[in-house]
């Protein structure tokens, strides 16, 4: 027997009051009046033929048949908001990509971008990963990533998305930086590095300075504090081309003399090969690989 669609206001006004053991609650609940809620009740019992609640000065209390039926109407429409709840994250799963990336790129080249793909694509949600640890492409994981390397890697496919250059960069504020005139005067100053595989015995031999003793003082895993020990005035740090704008705009970092040396490694957007990307993650790459001809806002 198929349930009349002109009962399900009543039932649900009626599971309400049920599970309340009161009118007044119900109907806040429903956003109705409390005589709405009670003319819904009266209209059920009406229609079944038999009285769900005994109503008494005190309020009203359910009745042997209206304990059976507020515990069908409970059950029911339990089963029913799990089975949408279910509809509905499958939904934002579909829309969900996932992507692993590295944080220093992400905090100053992705960022400013992504309000362009938002606008297009206001339906898909992201998912930004910045561990330091590379992360596993396993079912559940990413999507995609973004990897600063060479552009192989074991299972992964691999799209060339942009190079970048390292070249010298301090805060104007530094001591000594006045008597910065020529590459070779940087060796004078404290310096900073990270864990980049190419540092500043590469850059000074690129920017042809031979046999200058190195303060290397510190050292940071991550670029970004790299650069933001060199805004504090700790030292020189070689910057990369592409994640120094944001500190050259508002002037927290200035260049100093010297070459830019291009890197050995560039930046590449990658995913799983033996997996199809889902549309979402296929708009994101597609998107992305555009990004390195486009201004960062």
């Amino acid at each position: 027997m198929t349930l009349p669609t002109d009962w399900l206001p009543a039932l649900a006004a009626f599971e309400s009051a049920a599970r309340h053991q009161n009118f007044a609650h119900a109907a806040e609940e429903l956003h109705l009046t409390a005589s709405a809620v009670s003319h819904h009740v009266r209209k059920l019992e009406a229609q079944l033929g038999v009285a769900l609640f005994q109503r008494h000065a005190r309020g009203v209390s359910l009745t042997a048949e209206g304990r059976r039926l507020a515990d069908a109407a409970s059950s029911a429409l339990t089963d029913m908001d799990v089975v949408l709840r279910g509809l509905r994250a499958a939904r934002d799963e579909h829309d969900r990509v996932r992507i692993t990336t590295l944080h220093s790129l992400t905090y100053t080249w992705l960022l400013p971008r992504l309000p362009r793909f938002t606008a297009a694509h206001p339906h898909i949600r992201l998912n930004v990963d910045t561990e330091v640890v590379l992360t596993r492409f396993d079912e559940g994981g990413p999507d995609l990533g973004i990897r600063y390397g060479q552009g192989h890697w074991p299972g992964l496919t691999a799209h060339h998305l942009m190079d970048d250059a390292l070249f010298p960069v301090a805060s104007p504020a530094l001591a000594g930086i006045e008597g910065i005139h020529a590459a070779a005067d940087i060796a004078k100053l404290p310096l900073i590095s990270d864990l980049s595989l190419q540092g500043w015995q590469d850059w000074f031999r690129a920017a042809g300075v031979r046999g200058a003793r190195l303060d290397e003082r510190h050292s940071f895993s991550d670029t970004t504090d790299a650069l933001m020990a060199a805004v504090h005035g700790l030292g020189a740090v070689l910057a990369r081309e592409r994640i120094i704008a944001p500190y050259f705009a508002d002037g927290r970092l200035v260049q100093l003399p010297g070459p830019a040396m291009p890197t050995r490694f560039g930046y590449y957007v990658v995913y799983p090969a033996h997996r199809r990307l889902r549309p979402a993650a296929r708009a994101f790459v597609d998107w992305l690989l555009e990004q390195p001809g486009q201004p960062d806002r």
